[in-house]
């Protein structure tokens, strides 16, 4: 009986034990992980966006403020690891910007062509930002608390914060950052950029992201270009817009961050690019910045900015309604209300980081959506492929139009 007991009581240890770690590993399973929510890269934008605010506020182009805004941002991208190249901008006679640019090598893209097959390609994204702002230091006494925090020491934070999350990382896109001096004299840093590029080198750029005035604007938007106009250029030109919609939507970024992105859907009619020719004004917008230098050369652009696009006439547009901003019409930049201390207090208090984060998270997840009809070369070589979307062309066919177009151009010289 002794034995038999103590078989017994084993058996019911045993049985105690196994419910337990049973209990346990149920309970393990059924636990949620904590859900990890895009753009949650904390207030070093905004912080650093307030720093360059209010230690240069007057930093007009070619002044000693802008020159001291762009020695703190090449700064801070040095120090988050990255080699800074210094271009010089020159202006009239002993006036010097400078932009300064950061590049981040790609691995590059396997593109399938209309045959199906593959060939290896290089493309490029621009991501850009402004430093410099249009209000001197000689008007201080008119602009007593400005700072430009709207104009664009936000979108410089933006420009940072993309920077910081791209840092070590390797894209299929060659990518290059950007923070533009003398933006104020007619988007002279971008022009200058875009100079200093051969044709092959501006042909690979894909799409240049520019980031401008998101903080104080009711609303978060991003436009195509006036390119994307033109007749037969709206999807194509519209493409990278799309995509960062994409980001936006897949990510459920409204629902977790409180903050959307907005089209301009205000259907107005009327002539916005200046061809003569009327057009729908909807995803595009009449606000220039250093995307217009890219925008003139037909790249394609997406351009982060916040306004107010909810009227029906032009006129009646403005960056915002809030009854606390109204002393010009709904406008902040380039007014004395473009403060950090003003929009403090007539601003959620969240808003400035959350803003910064969710453009650099877009940007960033932008690109790495790659581009269409390309695979990146890693992933080629481990074996992924597109899904066919036509049916492949022969390969007869393309060696007929390869052998066509030479004898074309044989031809051609022979007549020349």
């Amino acid at each position: 009986m002794k034995e038999k007991r103590t078989h017994t009581t084993g058996r019911r240890i045993v049985a105690a034990m196994l419910c337990i770690f049973m209990t346990i590993s149920l309970a393990s399973c059924g636990k949620k992980k904590d859900k990890v929510k895009p753009a949650q890269y904390g207030s070093y934008g905004a912080d650093f966006a307030l720093k360059l605010a209010q230690t240069f506020p007057y930093r007009s182009a070619f002044s000693a403020g802008e020159q001291g805004a762009g020695l703190m941002i090449k700064n801070e991208l040095e120090e988050i690891g990255y080699e800074v190249e210094t271009q010089e901008i020159q202006g009239g006679t002993a006036q010097v910007s400078y932009n300064y640019i950061v590049r981040i090598p790609g691995e590059g893209f396997m593109q399938r062509d209309s045959f199906g097959e593959y060939d290896e390609v290089h493309k490029t994204v621009v991501i850009g930002a402004h430093y410099d702002a249009p209000i001197t230091y000689e008007q201080r006494d008119f602009y007593p608390k400005y700072d430009g925090i709207q104009n664009n020491a936000c979108g410089i934070g933006s420009l940072i914060t993309t920077a910081k999350q791209m840092y070590g990382h390797t894209y299929a896109y060659d990518v290059i950052i950007v923070a533009f001096g003398a933006s104020s004299a007619n988007y002279l840093g971008a022009d200058v950029f875009l100079n200093s590029l051969s044709a092959k080198e501006k042909k690979s750029i894909e799409c240049m992201y520019c980031i401008e005035s998101i903080y104080a604007g009711d609303k978060l938007y991003a436009h195509a270009g006036h390119s994307s106009l033109v007749e037969g250029n709206k999807y194509s030109f519209r493409r990278k817009l799309y995509e960062a919609y994409d980001v936006a939507y897949e990510n459920s970024l409204y629902s977790e961050t409180g903050t959307d992105l907005y089209y301009n859907m205000s259907l107005l009619n009327f002539d916005v690019n200046g061809d003569t020719i009327n057009d729908e004004y909807r995803e595009v917008t009449k606000v220039r910045s250093d995307y217009s230098s890219f925008d003139s050369q037909s790249i394609p652009v997406v351009f982060f900015e916040s306004s107010d696009y909810n009227f029906t006439k032009m006129s009646d547009m403005k960056e915002t309604k809030n009854l606390s901003l109204q002393d010009y019409n709904g406008a902040v930049r380039d007014t004395p209300l473009d403060s950090s201390e003003l929009l403090k207090e007539a601003l959620d208090e969240k808003r400035l980081e959350t803003r910064i984060n969710v453009v650099a998270f877009i940007i960033e997840k932008a690109v790495e959506k790659g581009s269409k009809d390309c695979v990146p070369i890693s992933l080629y070589r481990a074996g992924e492929r597109l899904e066919p979307t036509v049916v492949p062309k022969k390969k007869e066919d393309k060696n007929e139009t390869s052998d066509s177009t030479k004898k074309s151009g044989k031809n051609q010289g022979e007549k020349e």
